[in-house]
C-alpha cells in the first residue's frame, strides 16, 4: 500500500493503515483496505492476556493500544503493544472511583491517539492524556462533579472525539449534563454545550461540526460550543450507544427503544432547520453504527431486549425501510466495518468474523471464522491485521488482503 495522509478532524495526520480512534480513521467504520476471501480458519498471529473492558483496541504506527481495568483493584490501565509481536512496550495505571456496574468494571470508551498522545476516558470520568511513545502521564481530571450522583448506569461509555485543539467527552447526570470540551493540550475546561444528560453514544465531526446522541437529543454543536440544532430523540432506557453518521443528506441516528431516524439538517449561521425525513421504531439498535454500503442503502444491525438476537438488515437510506434481513448474527452486538473495495467485516459479540459483499437484494456471505471468544468491543484493521479484544485476551489476525 502507497502512504497516504490523512487528516485526522483537524487534529492530527495519521498515515494510512493507522486506526487511531473508535470506528477508524474517519470515524465512520471505513477502512483504506481491502480484505480477499480466505479459504482456511483464521489463526492468530500473537495474543496476550489482557484486564476488563469493552474499550476497543486502535492502532497507530508500530503500537496498539488499549484500555483495560486492573483486576482486583479500583484502577484503570492504559498499555501500549508491539503490533508485531504482542510485547508490552508500556503501561500507566490510575486510581479510579470505585463503580460496579453490570456487565463489566472495565472501562469501554475506546482511547484516541492524535499528535503523539493517547487520549483515555474511564467508566467513573477519568480524562487523560499520555504520551503515547512511552506512556508518559501529561494531564488527568475528573468530569464529573460527583462520581456517584452524575455517573451513569453502566458508567461513561462515550469514546472521546479529538478536534485540533479540543477533547470532546459527553458529560454525566445531575449536575455534569452537557457535552463538554476540554483544552487537548492541558485538560482546562473549555465550554460546556446544552443541559442534556449523557447517552452512551460517541460524538463525531461532520462538515465542521460535532454531532451526538444524548440522552434527550441529536445535536449539532459548533467549535467553540453553541448548540446549532437538535431533534428530540430519547431512548426509553437511557442505553442509546450508536454512533450517529451522515450518508449522503442524511443525518441517521439509532437507539436500542426508539428505534432509528433519519433527519435533514439546513445550516443556518445562528441557528439551523431540522427536518425529520423518516422513523423506524423497528430499527433498535444496541452498540452497532450503521454503515452506507451504496448511496441508497445501510446495512444495520438491531436488537431485541426481550428476546436477545441480532439482526442485519438492508435498509433504503432515503425511507428507513426495511429491504431485507438476516437474523441471529449474534445476541446483542455486531460491529461493521466497511472495506475501500465496498465489501464489509462483520464481527459477532460471539467472536464470529464474516466477510460480506454488499447486496440490495440479499444478504451475500462470502466467507466467515471464529476470531476470539465474546466480545463486545469492536476491531480494529491496520495494515491488513485485525486486531480484536474477548473478555480474555487482545489478539492479532492477519487478514488476506488486495
Amino acid at each position: 500500500m502507497k502512504p497516504l495522509l490523512v487528516l485526522l478532524l483537524g487534529a492530527s495526520v495519521a498515515v494510512a493503515g493507522d486506526w487511531p480512534q473508535w470506528l477508524g480513521p474517519n470515524r465512520d467504520g471505513v477502512s483504506t483496505e481491502s480484505v480477499t476471501p480466505w479459504k482456511e480458519p483464521l489463526k492468530p498471529l500473537w495474543k496476550v492476556k489482557v484486564g476488563e473492558g469493552n474499550s476497543s483496541p486502535v492502532v497507530v504506527g508500530n503500537l496498539v493500544f488499549l484500555h483495560t481495568k486492573v483486576a482486583g483493584k479500583d484502577m484503570e490501565k492504559i498499555q501500549a503493544f508491539d503490533v508485531k509481536t504482542g510485547d508490552m512496550k508500556w503501561a500507566q495505571v490510575y486510581e479510579k472511583f470505585p463503580f460496579a456496574p453490570k456487565f463489566g468494571e472495565g472501562p469501554r470508551a475506546t482511547p484516541v491517539v492524535a499528535d503523539g498522545k493517547v487520549y483515555t476516558f474511564g467508566n467513573t470520568g477519568t480524562l487523560a492524556c499520555w504520551e503515547a511513545a512511552d506512556g508518559k502521564p501529561v494531564w488527568k481530571i475528573e468530569t464529573l462533579k460527583d462520581a456517584k450522583k452524575d455517573n451513569l448506569f453502566f458508567g461513561l461509555s462515550a469514546s472521546p472525539l479529538v478536534t485540533d485543539k479540543l477533547v470532546i467527552v459527553q458529560g454525566g447526570g445531575k449536575t455534569s449534563k452537557g457535552v463538554k470540551a476540554y483544552d487537548r493540550l492541558t485538560g482546562k475546561e473549555a465550554w460546556t454545550a446544552g443541559e442534556d444528560a449523557a447517552s452512551y453514544a460517541a460524538p463525531v465531526f461532520i462538515d465542521g461540526e460535532i454531532v451526538a446522541l444524548t440522552g434527550a437529543n441529536l445535536v449539532g454543536i459548533s467549535l467553540d460550543g453553541k448548540v446549532k440544532w437538535k431533534v428530540p430523540f430519547m431512548d426509553a432506557l437511557n442505553e442509546s450507544s450508536t454512533t450517529p453518521i451522515k450518508s449522503g443528506d442524511l443525518y441517521v441516528a439509532g437507539s436500542v427503544t426508539a428505534g432509528s431516524i433519519g433527519i435533514k439538517v439546513e445550516k443556518g449561521s445562528a441557528e439551523s432547520k431540522v427536518e425529520q425525513a423518516w422513523k423506524n421504531p423497528k430499527l433498535t439498535c444496541y452498540f452497532s453504527t450503521p454503515v452506507p454500503v451504496s448511496k441508497e442503502h445501510l446495512y444495520v444491525v438491531t436488537g431485541s431486549i426481550a428476546n436477545p438476537s441480532v439482526t442485519l438488515r438492508c435498509v433504503e437510506t432515503a425511507t428507513g425501510k426495511e429491504v431485507w434481513n438476516k437474523t441471529k448474527v449474534g445476541k446483542y452486538h455486531a460491529a461493521l466495518l466497511k472495506m475501500a473495495d465496498g465489501n464489509l467485516l462483520m464481527h459477532a459479540d460471539n467472536g464470529q468474523l464474516t466477510l460480506l459483499k454488499p447486496n440490495a437484494k440479499e444478504y451475500e456471505e462470502v466467507c466467515t471464522s471464529p476470531v476470539c471468544g465474546p466480545t463486545w468491543a469492536h476491531p480494529a484493521l491496520a495494515n491488513g491485521v485485525l486486531f480484536v479484544r474477548d473478555d480474555k485476551e487482545l489478539i492479532a489476525i492477519s487478514l488476506p488482503g488486495k
